[in-house]
C-alpha cells in the first residue's frame, strides 16, 4: 500500500506539517512555482495573442529535478493532496501541479489551512475541495497581463530612451514617487512667525502658544508683524477659560499584509522583503523544543477577521492576565473593494506562545518581528486608553494663548503595546478663570512652511494599498524592483526619484498616460477580482486591454524620440569610431558606438592607493592590490621587488542578501570565495545551492 501525499510549495513547511500526520502521510515541496510563461513564440511573450490569448507554459530550468522527484512521488502515493498556499497564486501553483503531473482535477484533492498548526493541517484533510478554477484564472490573467505590459513596454523603452524595464504596477508607483518629487521642487517656502509664553506654577513648567486676536485666528507672516504683537505683550496673563474632558484611544486593528510592512519599516527599521520573509519563516514552522510549529497565520492577506477560537482565547487570556476591565471589542470595519476576505488577520496561531517564551529558540529579528506581530492581535481586542485632556486659554491684551495637555488614566491596550505606540503626558497645573500668571518668558521665533515629505517605504505601500494598486504580496517586489532598476534612490530612508526614472515616467506619461496611471491600475484590480468571483473572464479581460494598450504601443513607436548614447568626444582606438558612455549592469561604462561590429570597451586605468607603510626589503612604499584570494598588501617595486605581506585575516562573516534559495528556503548569502565573492545557500552543507549570476 502507498501513502497519501500532500505536496507544499516549501521544503520547511512540509518538514513541519509532516510532523503531524500519521505514518500513511508524505509531505514534500514543489520549491514554489515549478513552470512559467515561455519566453518562446511571437515578441517572446510565451503567450498566443491571436489564438485567444493561448498561453505557452514550460518547466523552469531549475525545477527539472524537482518534478522528476515529484513524478516518482505521485506514482507511488495512493491519494495527492495539494496543500499550497491559501491564496491566488497559491491556487496557481496547486492547478500547475496537477496538469504537470497528470493528477485529476474532478477530485477532492485541494486542502488549504491558515495556519500550520496540527488542529488546522488535520481539518483541512478532512475538508478537501476541487481546484478552484476561477481564482486560477484570475491568477493566470495577471500573470499574462504583466507579461504582455512587461516584455511590450520594456522593448520599447530599451530601445528608445535606453530604460531597463517598465510594468503594470511598477510604473505606476513610479510615477507616484515622480509625481511628488515635481511638487518638491516645484515648492516655494513661505515665512511664519511664533510667539511663545513661558510659564511656572507649583513646580510646573509648561508653555502657551499665540493662536487668536480679539476672537479670531491669527497669522503672522513677517517679522515686523511680529514685533508689533511682541511689543504689545505684558508679563501678565489672565486665565480666560479651562477646558477638561476625557478623551479615549482606540487600539488599530490586527495586521494585514500593508500594515505589517508598514509598521516594521517605521517600528522595527525592516525593509518589506525583509518583513515578508521572516513572517514566511514564523508561518512555515519553527522547532520550540517540544514541537515544531507555525507560529503566525498566513502573513499575504487584506483582511482584519479573527476566528471565532482565537477572539475566545484571547479575551481569556487578557482577562486573567490584566483584568476584565482591559478586555475590549473585536475590531470590525466595513469591507474594501479589492478585499480578499478568504483568510484572517496576521496573528499568533495562540495566544499562549508569548514572544518572551520562543524567544529562545528565534533569532533577533523573528523575535522583534513576532513581538510585533503579537503585540498587536493582542491589544486589538483590549479596551481603549483613557486620557483627561486639558485646554487653558490665557489672555494678553486681547491677545489669545493656548496650551494643551493630557495625563493617561488608563493605558488599556497601551499596556501591551506602548513601545510600539508612545504616549507622552504632557502635564498642565490646576488653575483657575481669572487668575494671573506671570511669564518667565515670552520668544518669537522664524519659521518656514516645508515642501511634502517624499515617500518612505512604509508611506509608499500605504499610499498604493489605499489606492487600491497591487496585492499584499507584490508590494515587496514593486519596491525591489524601480530601487534595482536605478529608477529611484534612497536619501534619508525616503525614496528620490533618479534622472533615469524621470525620463522612464515622463515618455510612460506623454504615451501611455491611458493606462499607466491609479485610476486604470485600481480597475484591472477590481476585473481581476470578477474573474475571481466567475463574473468575468480570461480572454474577455485581455481582450479590452489589447485594444486598448496597441494603439498606444504603435503611436509610441513612431513618434518617441530615440535617445542616442552620449558621446565621450574620444575615438575608438580599434575602428575609429565616436566612444559613447552607455549604461550596465555595474554602472556607466565607456564604449564603442559600433557595437556589436566592434566590441572596444575602454578600461579606466585604476588609482594606486598607498598603505602608508614602506616594504621591509627594499624600502619602496606599499600598496594595496587584488589578487585571486581578495585584497593584500605588496611592494610597489613588483616585479623587482616581490615581497608580500603575510597577514592573518579574520574570517569573514557572510553577508546577508534579501533572497532566498529556491532548492531548500534558506537564506542566501554573499560569500568570499578563491575567485572573490559568490552567493550561496546558508543551509551549506547540507543545500549546495550556488547562485550563478547572469553575464550582461
Amino acid at each position: 500500500m502507498g501513502k497519501n501525499l500532500v505536496i507544499v510549495e516549501s521544503p520547511s513547511k512540509s518538514k513541519t506539517i509532516e510532523k503531524y500526520l500519521g505514518s500513511d502521510y508524505e509531505a514534500t515541496s514543489s520549491k514554489g512555482h515549478i513552470r512559467d510563461l515561455a519566453t518562446s513564440g511571437k515578441g517572446g511573450l510565451g503567450v498566443d495573442i491571436e489564438d485567444n490569448f493561448k498561453p505557452h507554459y514550460v518547466i523552469n530550468k531549475d525545477k527539472k529535478d524537482v518534478v522528476k522527484e515529484l513524478k516518482k512521488s505521485v506514482k507511488n502515493a495512493d491519494y495527492v493532496y495539494l496543500a499550497t498556499d491559501p491564496d491566488r497564486e497559491g491556487e496557481a501553483i496547486s492547478w500547475h501541479l496537477a496538469e504537470v503531473l497528470g493528477l485529476d482535477q474532478s477530485l477532492d484533492n485541494r486542502i488549504v489551512f491558515n495556519e500550520v498548526t496540527k488542529d488546522a493541517v488535520v481539518h483541512a484533510l478532512e475538508n478537501p475541495r476541487q481546484i478552484d478554477q476561477n481564482l486560477v484564472k484570475s491568477q493566470e490573467t495577471r500573470r499574462v497581463l504583466d507579461r504582455i505590459i512587461g516584455f511590450k513596454l520594456s522593448k520599447l523603452l530599451q530601445k528608445k530612451i535606453k530604460s531597463k524595464s517598465a510594468g503594470r504596477v511598477q510604473s505606476v508607483a513610479l510615477r507616484l514617487i515622480c509625481e511628488k518629487e515635481a511638487e518638491i521642487e516645484a515648492f516655494v517656502p513661505e515665512e511664519y512667525w511664533r510667539i511663545k509664553a513661558l510659564f511656572e506654577k507649583n513646580g510646573i513648567n509648561f508653555e502657551a502658544e499665540l493662536s487668536k486676536y480679539q476672537g479670531k485666528k491669527i497669522e503672522l507672516k513677517n517679522e515686523e508683524e511680529t514685533n508689533h504683537v511682541f511689543a504689545s505683550l505684558n508679563k501678565e496673563f489672565m486665565v480666560s477659560d479651562v477646558k477638561k474632558t476625557q478623551k479615549k484611544r482606540a487600539s488599530k486593528p490586527p495586521f494585514i499584509t500593508s500594515t505589517l510592512q508598514q509598521e516594521a519599516s517605521s517600528k522595527l527599521n525592516f525593509k518589506a522583503r525583509k518583513t515578508m520573509q521572516i513572517a514566511q519563516k514564523l508561518y512555515e514552522g519553527v522547532d520550540i523544543g517540544n514541537e515544531t510549529v507555525g507560529l503566525i497565520t498566513y502573513m499575504r492577506t487584506d483582511s482584519i477577521r479573527l476566528s471565532d477560537s482565537f477572539v475566545s482565547e484571547a479575551k481569556k487570556y487578557i482577562g486573567e492576565k490584566y483584568g476584565k476591565n482591559y478586555v475590549g471589542k473585536v475590531k470590525t470595519s466595513k469591507k474594501k473593494e479589492n478585499v480578499q476576505d478568504a483568510h484572517e488577520a496576521i496573528r499568533p496561531t495562540s495566544v499562549l506562545r508569548t514572544p518572551e517564551s520562543v524567544k529562545h529558540y528565534l533569532t533577533n529579528d523573528e523575535y522583534k518581528l513576532y513581538a510585533l506581530i503579537y503585540a498587536r492581535a493582542l491589544a486589538s481586542l483590549m479596551a481603549s486608553a483613557s486620557f483627561n485632556a486639558t485646554t487653558i486659554l490665557l489672555e494678553n491684551n486681547n491677545y489669545e494663548f493656548k496650551s494643551s495637555g493630557s495625563v493617561i488614566v488608563f493605558d488599556g491596550y497601551l499596556r501591551v503595546y506602548s513601545q510600539y505606540e508612545k504616549q507622552n503626558d504632557e502635564i498642565l497645573p490646576e488653575v483657575d478663570i481669572h487668575e494671573l500668571l506671570l511669564s518667565q518668558d515670552i520668544k518669537k521665533s522664524q519659521h518656514f512652511t516645508k515642501p511634502p515629505a517624499r515617500y518612505t517605504e512604509a508611506k509608499l505601500i500605504r499610499e498604493l494599498e489605499e489606492l487600491g494598486i497591487g496585492r499584499p504580496s507584490t508590494y515587496a517586489s514593486i519596491i525591489d524592483t524601480i530601487v534595482t532598476r536605478r529608477y529611484v534612490e534612497m536619501v534619508d530612508r525616503t525614496f528620490k526619484p533618479t534622472e533615469s526614472g524621470k525620463l522612464t515616467n515622463s515618455q510612460l506619461v506623454a504615451y501611455f498616460d491611458s493606462i499607466i496611471n491609479v485610476e486604470y491600475t485600481a480597475q484591472m484590480e477590481k476585473v481581476l477580482d470578477e474573474i475571481a468571483e466567475g463574473n468575468d473572464n480570461y480572454v474577455h479581460a485581455l481582450s479590452s486591454f489589447e485594444e486598448r494598450f496597441e494603439p498606444l504601443l504603435e503611436n509610441a513607436y513612431e513618434k518617441m524620440e530615440q535617445v542616442e548614447p552620449e558621446k565621450t568626444g574620444e575615438k575608438c582606438p580599434e575602428c575609429g569610431s565616436d566612444l559613447v558612455i552607455r549604461k550596465g549592469r555595474y554602472g556607466d561604462f565607456v564604449a564603442c558606438s559600433s557595437y556589436p561590429k566592434c566590441k572596444y570597451i575602454k578600461k579606466e586605468p585604476k588609482e594606486v592607493e598607498y598603505t602608508g607603510e614602506t616594504c621591509p626589503k627594499c624600502g619602496s612604499p606599499m600598496v594595496y592590490k587584488t589578487g585571486r584570494y581578495g585584497r593584500f598588501q605588496a611592494c610597489s617595486s613588483y616585479p623587482e621587488c616581490k615581497y608580500i605581506k603575510n597577514e592573518k585575516k579574520a574570517k569573514q562573516q557572510p553577508i546577508e542578501t534579501d533572497e532566498v534559495c529556491p532548492k531548500c528556503g534558506s537564506p542566501i548569502v554573499i560569500k568570499n570565495g578563491r575567485w572573490g565573492q559568490f552567493k550561496a545557500c546558508s543551509n551549506y552543507p547540507k543545500c549546495k545551492t550556488i547562485i550563478k549570476e547572469k553575464k550582461s
